[in-house]
């Protein structure tokens, strides 16, 4: 492409903006739209967060001059629409995870985007996440040895409040809803990034609070890895107590954790116990607050607290750089189609583990 700027079109008015429109101009990119279903809304939004158009039509937006990508931020069941259509019209695509409804959806969205010959990621932030990415690094680097057992467990009390505000379709499981695909995915993801591919899982998949819903608001998940790592991923978005967060691995020379959800990370074996200096290219990145008003429920209370921006703001530089031929300033691999397919059958396997109340191969 030329030297003018890249321009992109959001789709979806609450991480959409919250993240994706904050994050691509971060990266150099010109946010030309946001797409909506609600029109009133969806101008709201768009006044906000100061970008130029606010729409509801697909084509439309596809039809927008200048436009080289989207970025995909709403329901899980509209993701794979949305993304044939872009990939149809050439355009370049990160879609939020879960990538589709099921495999078989997930598996024409990797084959229609290797055709079409377009930059197709999934937005798993976290692996450019400064705490999540160095844990990987020093086990990819061998400072805890052969890894053995992990564990990630996240207990937050954002929607305990069965009058909490959520949208209709994250607490329907047919769209899929639920915090397996909201959170475990995000999860599945660093934990591949972390330790490889999963062999089997083992899951539960509960309701934790009072509220209503056919999709689950926990999930515990035990894995077995193909390298022989064992694990366990716990987490409910429903616990009213403080916040329980744990990120560690443990393996046969020492073990290496994240504290909380920060950027500091910590590796003790035989000699002691020492903090890992963050890597230069995840390093930085000041977060700045939401427009004013911009946040009007609970549930986007949660997911619009922006520490996820300089994260993402990393995975839209790969992305522009990508789409522009040029090489990534990031040592980390941003998650393509093909990765949201592994994750989606995983996320397979653990919801007919959690039915059939066995183990599943992955």
């Amino acid at each position: 492409m030329s030297d003018r700027t890249p321009g992109v079109v959001v789709f979806g008015t609450g991480f959409g903006c919250f993240t994706h429109v904050r994050a691509l101009r971060d990266a150099g990119f010109d946010v030309c739209a946001i797409v909506g279903r609600d029109a009133a809304k969806t101008g709201r939004r768009a006044k906000l967060f100061e970008v130029p158009e606010a729409l509801v039509s697909v084509d439309e937006a596809l039809a927008l001059p200048g436009v080289d990508a989207i970025t995909i931020a709403t329901p899980p069941h509209s993701h794979a629409a949305i993304a044939h259509a872009a990939i149809d019209a050439g355009k370049n695509v990160i879609c939020e995870k879960p990538l589709a409804r099921d495999v078989a959806e997930g598996e024409a969205l990797v084959d229609a985007a290797a055709r079409a010959g377009v930059v197709a990621l999934v937005g798993t932030e976290y692996r450019f996440d400064a705490g999540q990415a160095m844990l990987a690094r020093c086990v990819a680097g061998g400072a805890i040895g052969e890894p053995r057992l992990a564990t990630v467990l996240l207990h937050v009390g954002m929607l305990a409040d069965a009058g909490a505000e959520l949208p209709e379709w994250w607490a329907d499981a047919q769209q899929g809803g639920g915090w397996l695909g909201a959170h475990g995915s995000q999860v599945i993801d660093q934990v591949r990034v972390t330790l490889g591919e999963f062999e089997s899982v083992s899951a539960s998949l509960p309701h934790v609070g009072a509220r209503d819903m056919s999709a689950e608001d926990g999930f515990i998940v035990q894995f077995r890895m193909a390298n022989g790592c064992v694990g366990t991923m716990q987490s409910t978005c429903a616990d009213r107590s403080p916040p329980m967060i744990e990120t560690r691995v443990a393996g046969t020379r020492g073990t290496a954790w994240i504290e909380g959800v920060g950027s500091k990370v910590f590796v003790a074996d035989a000699e002691g116990t020492r903090q890992v200096p963050v890597d230069a290219d995840l390093q930085g990145g000041e977060v700045s607050p939401a427009p004013e008003g911009a946040l009007e429920t609970e549930y986007e209370r949660m997911i619009g607290h922006g520490l996820d921006v300089p994260a993402y703001t990393r995975l839209a530089t790969c992305f522009r750089a990508l789409i522009e031929g040029r090489p990534s300033p990031s040592r980390s691999e941003p998650a393509g189609f093909a990765d949201g397919l592994v994750a989606l059958r995983v996320l397979e396997a653990a919801r007919r583990s959690a039915a059939e109340r066995a183990w599943m191969e992955v």
